[in-house]
């Protein structure tokens, strides 16, 4: 069935959370010093989770078995892409849905694809991640802080 013109486009993203409060966050390769978390689009008859942890693999090499999921965020979040950015694959925008990890071992290799959407990785205080999102997303990110903030403290060592 085609798409109709205007839509928003199925998708999953990803808290990565290393248990000393930082987050997973990836700077995009067309924006300096834009960060986001790990996400993208369903397929078609994909589930989210499946979805997320396919997104996750793509998108830094963590695979599914380094993750421990913690929570997902109970709603659906949408953001309007600006004009400019919407195309017949991404459609207006995006529904999410959101879910949180935690990292099972205390370190571990992250590899972005050669030529994908982001330039670097680093692990971050989520304020950091939110400060430096486009500012499109910010009102999503300001949700996952808040629903997630109970997770996201640091280990007492």
């Amino acid at each position: 069935m085609p798409r109709p013109s205007k839509y928003f486009r199925a998708g999953a993203g990803a808290v990565i959370a290393d248990g000393r409060g930082r987050v997973l966050a990836l700077e995009r390769a067309d924006i300096h010093g834009a960060w986001q978390f790990p996400q993208g689009g369903l397929e078609d008859g994909e589930k989210p989770l499946d979805a997320v942890f396919r997104e996750i693999e793509e998108e830094t090499g963590i695979t599914r078995d380094a993750l421990k999921l913690v929570a997902q965020y109970p709603d659906p979040l949408a953001y309007e892409l600006p004009v400019a950015a919407q195309s017949l694959k991404t459609g207006m925008g995006q529904v999410q849905f959101w879910f949180l990890f935690k990292t099972k071992a205390p370190s571990f290799d992250i590899r972005l694809p050669t030529h994908g959407e982001f330039r670097s990785a680093s692990w971050l205080p989520f304020d950091r991640v939110l400060s430096g999102v486009v500012n499109f997303k910010k009102p999503i990110y300001r949700k996952l802080r808040s629903y997630f903030r109970i997770y996201l403290r640091r280990k007492k060592t």
